[in-house]
């Protein structure tokens, strides 16, 4: 079971505020050249997310093959087809990252999270992801939370950005 079965996901089609967000999306947008592109990265910033049922009702209304829109969504990294935690970690896995331990920290994440990169913590909260490098080298290995790179990152310094994180949300 991975972590998004461990609570209930009611896809945005379901909710009526975010369906009002998606057919607006589509009916401003649907004669545009590029217009699937240009409708995915709205509701990837809209919605949050791009789910398989969002994906068949845009292909639907823009009246192109289902392939397309799927084709769209899972070649480029940014789209998503399941909800991101509030808050982002992610492991840079560069060269000097790699070299300095960031298969470490990693293992430490998993074990202090309990989800694996790729996945969702059961509340929500926080979304563990790789990427390439960050091209912060000379401070590896590199951890980036949101939006803010965390350099020379031990294993046992890991649960405190956590705790940091949890914290902001109770303040």
């Amino acid at each position: 079971m991975d972590s998004s079965e461990k609570y209930q996901i009611i896809d945005p089609l379901e909710i009526p505020e975010k369906k009002a967000i998606i057919d607006r999306v589509l009916e401003d947008n649907a004669e545009l050249n590029g217009a699937t592109m240009v409708i995915l990265n709205q509701l990837q910033e809209k919605i949050g997310f791009i789910s398989k049922p969002m994906q068949a009702y845009v292909a639907q209304k823009l009246g192109v093959p289902i392939s397309k829109v799927h084709g769209v969504v899972s070649f480029y990294s940014f789209f998503t087809t399941t909800p991101r935690g509030k808050h982002t970690i992610k492991f840079c896995l560069g060269t000097a990252c790699y070299v300095g331990g960031i298969d470490q920290i990693i293992e430490k994440a998993k074990q202090v999270l309990g989800i694996e990169p790729g996945h969702t913590t059961p509340d929500g909260l926080i979304t563990l992801e790789v990427c390439r490098c960050v091209g912060a080298c000379s401070q590896a290995p590199v951890v980036v939370v949101d939006e803010n790179v965390h350099g020379r990152v031990q294993p046992n310094r890991f649960p405190k950005l956590v705790q940091d994180i949890q914290k902001s949300e109770t303040a």
